[in-house]
């Protein structure tokens, strides 16, 4: 992106912002910004520029946000200039490290807004490219002292190999810590409580290891794992404590510092301790960083089976694919695949890239895009998608997207962006996380002092076992990781079924949804009209059987632009009928046609046309009210006179609406429709379905007001096609846009279902109330073990019941928080729909079966 944009200190208490803009055209535009943006609070000075696109605005920093002077200028209509750009960042290890990454890059001038997750180990930087560059951003990170790295322009598949090959890594450091850590404090472990448990234990231990051998035994490896393998939580600890920041790294840091420098006190100047007091606790100390290394290793394990859902996408994804050059067929990397080429496709072969089919025909299990199990037909001049498998047959293709633009990689974009977002229900644990860990510090200090006027001899072994449970017991991460690791399994999981939520903050406003309010023509319908009733009455006095009056009629109908009347065409030659060209037509707007076919007089119409004709339809006007109650169009048709058909026409619901409007409605949820349509068929189609409520005969810019009308009585997901309902679809709560499998980029929607089945809603809103009753239990859970913990380790207990927590088992507590959470997470893997969409209709191929 060009250098359009920056924030620049100015004199005094004043910043100044320049930004590019979009889309003005005269001095008309530049002056409406201008003028916009100096009616803003805390602006002093405007310059809007025509010729270099640019704005200049002098702002107090204290009274507005650079972000809301950008709001501004997109309601005037206009577009800045900014950009976006997701880092990968390693090392954060809790909630703490997330809030030093976001602080230290909202500092960054330029910045207008930097969320880190540490469940995807990323940061999402919304930044003023003039101001501020990537490799700023990057510095900015790896001066909070994380490491980080700009995106690249390979492949999505070979940015996730990376990524997964950064991973592994990962993993195989921590198990070799963990296995190195564990080896070496188990003797330690074992031979210090084993024999307490044993009467006479501890004797034989001492007759087996002489007391100072066993201590200097334990001073040695515990040195070891301190500062061996546990030296990465001195490499993030000490600098986040110096930093004013301290984070889990620094409480395990201090707890385990505090057993292992008592202990070397008491094992080499122990005249300086009270009498008393000279005890050692090395097997703490090498335990406490063993357990937490192992607990560490099996949360990256478990994190990794959080993030499965993209690489399973990913590996749907053909190595190669095999095109037509001169006359002779070649396989190449999927990489140098351009678009244009001819592709051809084999029996069982994966589809290499997006293209339209220019020859033969099969069927394609298009499951890993919209979660329907059924193959669909495929033919010359339909779309297919790389990633899909060709089942029986063979057919040629010219690539249309490759690469980045391509379907399979949208959708691998939108579940991270999704992932990689916060749902506003994150912002409580960010509120503690941001205190946290300094009042963990502060309790451990009071623990401590509280300890040594109080406890028991030797008081201060009591004060010191007491404050270094303190320090362990507290978990910050099971905070951090409770919101953004059930978001990554529960966006995750969508994508298997055909659900894309496109931020992670709709998985939490469609569960608070109250209406769920559906457009209807090509939504709750099929939106082309089809011929449902063609029935020919008896006495004619003709021989004309039904195919016979069809053929007559589509004939007379074929001059005819009136969608009915090519509905009517298209019936007749589904059925191979031959249609005549007429001697004759005349068509009369509003009311119907007359033709002459084949020596025949025809005429078709609505009953006011057959009452001006002097045709009496009285007999049957009961039948075509019974027709238009059920939300379809009565016609009727006359032949040399004699009224010879009643016809209707309708819009046929798709299969599925109704169930998905009964489902949401026992999930208590109200659903309403909005149509163009006339009220009488719009309630009729609603009756038909189940429906609420209805808004009829709103016009196509009217679908904004009657969302805002449902809006006044509680939060509205609203459900369209994503093409002309774009503005409700924004307006909404949240927008749920129906896909076509091939067609996601639907940037006004905050959901997307690839099926374009409405049963996806039911799906959606199922997953969105599991996920975030997921989260809750998550939060629920980190809370209350730091509430009750916490107190406990700090000696509540003691008094009463004489218990004590050990350090150790605060360690194996910390550890296993982490690991609860993300199992609990986890369990989201096993959501299975509600209901199953069906597979979407498509004509067979020639010449082939239908696959078992």
């Amino acid at each position: 992106m060009s250098d359009t944009s920056a924030i620049t200190p100015a004199a005094g208490d004043t910043c100044e912002l320049q930004v590019g803009v979009r889309g003005m055209t005269c001095a008309n535009c530049s002056q409406r910004v201008e003028r916009k943006l100096s009616k803003q609070t805390g602006v002093s000075s405007v310059n809007v520029n025509l010729a270099t696109e640019r704005a200049s605005v002098r702002y107090d920093p204290k009274l507005v946000d650079p972000r809301a002077l950008l709001e501004t200028i997109r309601q005037s209509g206009y577009e800045p200039v900014d950009d976006r750009v997701t880092l990968d960042v390693r090392g954060m290890t809790c909630a703490n490290c997330v809030q030093r990454v976001e602080r230290k890059l909202n500092k960054q001038d330029g910045v207008l807004d930097a969320t880190v997750n540490l469940a995807t180990e990323t940061a999402t930087v919304r930044y003023l490219p003039s101001q501020v560059t990537v490799r700023d951003l990057i510095g900015a990170i790896e001066a909070a002292g994380y490491a980080a790295s700009e995106p690249d322009s390979s492949s999505t598949t070979t940015q996730a190999e990376a990524k997964k090959e950064h991973k592994r890594e990962e993993i195989r450091k921590l198990k070799q810590r963990a296995t190195i850590a564990g080896a070496l404090a188990a003797p330690l472990f074992l031979l210090e409580m084993v024999p307490m448990l044993i009467p006479g234990g501890m004797m034989w231990r001492d007759q087996l290891i002489p007391h100072d051998v066993f201590v200097l035994i334990g001073f040695v490896l515990s040195t070891i794992v301190l500062f061996g393998p546990g030296r990465l939580f001195y490499r993030h600890g000490w600098p986040s404590l110096m930093a004013g920041s301290p984070d889990m790294n620094t409480l395990v840091m201090l707890g385990a510092s505090a057993a292992y420098g008592y202990s070397v006190v008491a094992t080499f100047i122990p005249q300086v301790l009270p009498e008393g007091t000279v005890h050692v606790y090395y097997e703490a100390a090498a335990t406490i960083v063993a357990l937490i290394l192992i607990g560490k290793y099996l949360e990256v394990r478990s994190r990794g089976q959080a993030s499965e859902a993209i690489s399973q996408l990913l590996t749907l994804q053909a190595k190669s694919a095999r095109l037509e050059r001169d006359d002779t067929i070649v396989e190449v990397p999927l990489e140098d695949v351009d678009t244009g080429d001819i592709v051809v496709v084999r029996p069982g072969d994966k589809i290499p890239v997006d293209g339209v089919i220019v020859s033969g025909s099969s069927y394609v299990d298009e499951s890993m895009l919209t979660g329907e199990s059924v193959p669909v037909a495929k033919g010359e001049g339909d779309e297919v998608v790389g990633g899909t498998i060709n089942k029986t047959g063979s057919f040629r293709y010219r690539a249309t997207k490759v690469g980045a633009d391509s379907v399979l990689a949208q959708i691998v974009r939108m579940v991270e962006e999704a992932q990689g977002s916060k749902p506003p229900i994150q912002a409580l644990a960010d509120r503690v996380v941001g205190v946290f860990v300094p009042v963990v510090m502060a309790i451990a200090a009071l623990t401590f002092v509280v300890w040594m006027f109080v406890g028991p001899d030797p008081v201060l072994n009591y004060a010191l076992v007491a404050m270094t449970a303190v320090l362990l017991i507290a978990c910050p991460c099971a905070m951090g990781i409770a919101t953004p690791i059930s978001v990554m399994v529960g966006s995750g999981q969508g994508a298997s079924l055909g659900v894309l939520f496109r931020r992670g903050e709709a998985l939490q406003s469609l569960q608070d949804a109250k209406i769920i309010a559906f457009d209807k023509t090509g939504t709750l319908t099929k939106g082309e009209p089809e011929l449902t009733d063609f029935e020919v009455l008896s006495g004619l006095d003709n021989d004309l059987d039904e195919d016979d009056v069809l053929r007559l009629v589509a004939s007379a109908e074929q001059n005819s632009e009136h969608p009915i009347a090519q509905t009517i065409v298209g019936a007749s030659r589904a059925r191979s009928l031959s249609l005549s060209s007429p001697e004759t037509f005349d068509a009369v707007p509003g009311y119907g046609v007359t033709a002459t076919v084949d020596g025949y007089r025809l005429l078709v119409g609505a009953e006011r046309y057959m009452r001006q004709q002097h045709i009496d339809p009285s007999a049957h006007t009961d039948h075509a009210a019974r027709l238009a109650d059920d939300g379809k169009t009565p016609l009727y048709a006359a032949i040399d006179g004699q009224l010879a058909a009643v016809v209707a026409v309708a819009d046929p619901v798709k299969e599925g609406s109704a169930e998905a409007v009964k489902a949401l409605r026992e999930r208590g949820l109200r659903v309403a429709m909005i149509t163009g349509d006339n009220e009488r068929t719009a309630r009729a189609v609603a009756r038909q379905l189940g429906i609420d409520e209805v808004l009829a005969e709103v016009l196509p810019d009217g679908k904004v007001a009657a969302v805002k009308a449902l809006q006044q009585r509680g939060k509205v997901a609203f459900v369209g096609d994503g093409i002309n309902d774009a503005p409700a679809l924004a307006q909404a709560d949240v927008g749920v846009a129906i896909g076509t499998g091939t067609d996601v980029a639907i940037e006004s929607a905050d959901v997307v279902l690839m099926s374009g089945d409405v049963r996806g809603v039911v799906n959606a809103v199922a997953l969105s109330r599991k996920t975030l009753n997921n989260i809750k239990q998550n939060l629920f859970w980190a809370f209350i073990y730091n509430i009750l913990l916490i107190p406990v380790a700090a000696g509540v207990l003691y008094p009463a019941f004489g218990v004590l927590l050990s350090p150790i088992l605060a360690a194996a507590a910390m550890a296993l928080s982490d690991l609860f959470v993300i199992g609990n997470a986890l369990r989201l893997r096993r959501f299975r729909a509600p209901l199953q969409p069906a597979p979407r209709p498509s004509a067979r191929p020639e010449g082939q079966a239908v696959p078992a």
